[in-house]
């Protein structure tokens, strides 16, 4: 378990406004991981980015230093300046072996997400991994990793109450919305088509809103998310030129950059002078800071969930106790896990060499005596001979797992 190292940036030390600027563009992130991964000599590489984390997960012989992080964040070319730089590795906290795993199953569980008790966050981890893996970053100890969050995530979900009446960022964001008294009839455009939104999205049209328009990066997302809500589609292009004018905008986006900004939000407003509702769980935000000081608006982020959240956290105290012990034996488990599946590993030649002597044996050693047997005679020696090689290949495995994992 020494070579899984993680190093992570969360809302526990970065204000989440800033968190942003760590975010990598999805258009451009495969490329840059394959980069470092060869640069750095690192086996295994997967990247996490939530609406509070920003998370490397490798498995590498590296020693992972600060040193490290910070030649490693370099590397990806964010366009940090020196002073963020420093902030930021001020602000890291790198794990590794045990203490990694711990902190991987930890956020596959909520326990260290803003909201204690989100589903969501194990679907994020779950497709940062799958990305990864798709891009070939990743290999056989990441997977047995990733087996081991997701089955534990599953049963502190199911084994405990640490779910139920479940408060998400999306749900707390949809009450906050809900409190404005909006008409069901409202015109809602929502920017992007991720899963944050599509979640949002059912909150809306299950308390029976029903006038949206879609707008994202890939069309064919946008047409599915609208169709599901009856709803109007457009790529992302098409937003500053939209002059139907709204009364909500629901926006998260990978964007790294504003996207809402004064000019477009004048545009959209098209000649209407009332105050809108802007829910924006992007983060970085997609709304340009001056937006908010030019126009009349209630302004509904991530950050502003704060305080609700700590509520929450308070809340569910108990069920932290009773998650964190299936985490325990979780760890535990794999643990025992991952030396089977070493010894299965340095076994795996054992089945070759034995049919390679059974071959020496048959063709070459007593190649003379074998022709000279009967038909009869070769088929009993055949069978002999097969359930030797079968209890040659299993016995040894079998007692090198025995010794490796009782050590007797």
């Amino acid at each position: 378990m020494k070579y899984l190292k993680v190093i992570a940036f969360t809302h526990k030390q970065i204000e989440l406004k800033e968190l942003g600027k760590l975010v990598i563009c999805q258009e451009d992130l495969t490329v840059k991981l394959q980069r470092v991964k060869v640069e750095f000599g690192i086996s295994e590489l997967f990247y996490l980015a939530t609406c509070n984390r920003v998370v490397f997960v490798m498995a590498t012989s590296q020693n992972v230093d600060r040193p490290f992080a910070e030649k490693f964040i370099g590397s990806l070319e964010m366009g940090l300046c020196s002073h963020y730089m420093g902030t930021f590795m001020d602000a890291a906290v790198i794990y590794e072996g045990k203490d990694a795993l711990n902190h991987l199953l930890r956020t596959s569980c909520s326990l260290e997400s803003l909201v204690v008790g989100e589903k969501e966050i194990l679907a994020q981890i779950r497709k940062a991994y799958e990305q990864g893996r798709e891009g070939g970053l990743t290999g056989d100890y990441l997977r047995m990793v990733m087996n081991c969050v997701v089955k534990t995530a599953k049963e502190v979900y199911t084994h405990t109450n640490i779910s139920k009446n479940p408060i998400s960022v999306v749900s707390l964001a949809y009450r906050k919305l809900k409190d404005l008294k909006l008409c069901s009839n409202a015109r809602v455009l929502i920017i992007g088509a991720g899963e944050t939104n599509r979640n949002i999205s059912k909150y809306l049209q299950k308390h029976k809103f029903s006038n949206f328009v879609v707008f994202n990066r890939t069309v064919a997302n946008a047409r599915q998310l609208a169709a599901d809500l009856g709803g109007e589609a457009y790529g992302l292009e098409e937003l500053a030129n939209y002059k139907n004018g709204f009364d909500v905008i629901i926006t998260c986006t990978s964007a790294t950059l504003p996207i809402i900004t004064p000019e477009l939000y004048a545009s959209l407003l098209n000649g209407e002078t009332g105050r809108k509702t802007v829910v924006d769980l992007a983060v970085p935000n997609d709304t340009a800071p001056e937006v908010l000081e030019q126009f009349p608006v209630n302004f509904i982020e991530v950050h502003s969930l704060n305080e609700v959240a700590k509520r929450n956290l308070q809340e569910r105290y108990q069920e932290l106790v009773h998650a964190e012990a299936i985490i325990v034996d979780n760890m535990a488990e794999f643990s025992l896990q991952l030396k089977q599946r070493r010894v299965e590993i340095a076994m795996r030649q054992v089945p070759e060499k034995i049919k390679e002597i059974r071959s020496t044996a048959l063709n070459t050693v007593f190649v003379d005596e074998v022709q000279g047997l009967d038909q009869q005679s070769r088929e009993v020696l055949e069978k002999v001979i097969s359930y030797m090689e079968k209890k040659y290949i299993s016995v040894p495995m079998i007692m090198a797992k025995d010794i490796l994992i009782n050590g007797n």
